[in-house]
């Protein structure tokens, strides 16, 4: 049975590194989507301090739809084309990662939980096609800076690559 330990988080990229070791440990034997899916949101919830929120949200046609997560009940669908919607829609309609500091500042913000202060959202690309993002919610505000992305980003790589396409 898989034991995640909390790594060491005094430096960052130390962290990242030894959290995405622990994922590829996690996704080894496994490369259902789904399954993947619910296990790093729960890798990413339980293991990063001062957060109310990770999970999936999958492009279904031209909006997002909730996928697994771990937090309080969430908004359900989010428009991405023609028009994005919230951060989890400006990720994906760019196609870039994005770095929310207070999320009450960003146009358009959508308050699934009202404790949320800061955000960060990555994109799921496969073959250049969006097919989601990872989105992580945080009652602080600034939470997130420049290393939480890269390291964010990391394991996102890692779990794709442990995914069969979907």
């Amino acid at each position: 049975m898989f034991q995640a330990a909390a790594p060491d988080a005094s430096d960052k990229s130390v962290f990242y590194a030894d959290l995405n070791k622990q994922l590829g440990g996690l996704l080894a034997d496994e490369r259902d989507f789904i399954a993947n899916a619910a296990n790093l949101s729960a890798l990413i919830f339980h293991t990063l301090p001062d957060l109310n929120w990770a999970g999936f949200y999958l492009v279904r046609r031209n909006e997002l739809i909730l996928g697994p997560f771990q937090g309080k009940p969430a908004c359900v669908r989010i428009a991405v084309w023609p028009e994005p919607r919230g951060v989890c829609g400006a990720a994906a309609f760019a196609r870039k990662t994005q770095l929310v500091p207070n999320v009450h500042d960003f146009p358009g913000h959508i308050a699934c939980d009202s404790a949320s202060n800061s955000e960060i959202v990555v994109p799921l690309i496969v073959n250049d096609n969006v097919i989601g993002v990872l989105d992580i919610d945080s009652p602080q505000l600034d939470r997130f800076d420049v290393e939480d992305q890269l390291g964010i980003e990391l394991l996102v790589r890692t779990f794709l690559a442990h995914c069969d396409p979907v």
